[in-house]
């Protein structure tokens, strides 16, 4: 899957959970989004373009959730 259509996708995750006041539970919120609701090969090429910095659009909220649930997003030790 492309790499850009999965930011963009990431990004309206995040976007929609920056409304919440509380960053943590925010950031919960996208990792438990990304875990329920992608597939586990979506998820490893949005790491793989964070990991080699192609990714630099994504949004600081979901940089964020990705650096702190890196474990439970990919679903084994990292």
């Amino acid at each position: 899957m492309n790499i850009e259509h999965l930011i963009r996708m990431a990004n309206q995750i995040g976007t929609y959970f920056a409304a919440e006041p509380d960053r943590a539970v925010a950031r919960d919120g996208v990792a438990d989004h990304l875990v329920r609701f992608w597939e586990k090969r979506m998820r490893q090429n949005l790491y793989a373009g964070f990991d080699q910095g192609t990714a630099t659009t994504l949004a600081p909220l979901v940089s964020e959730a990705l650096t702190e649930h890196r474990e439970r997003i990919l679903g084994k030790a990292a």
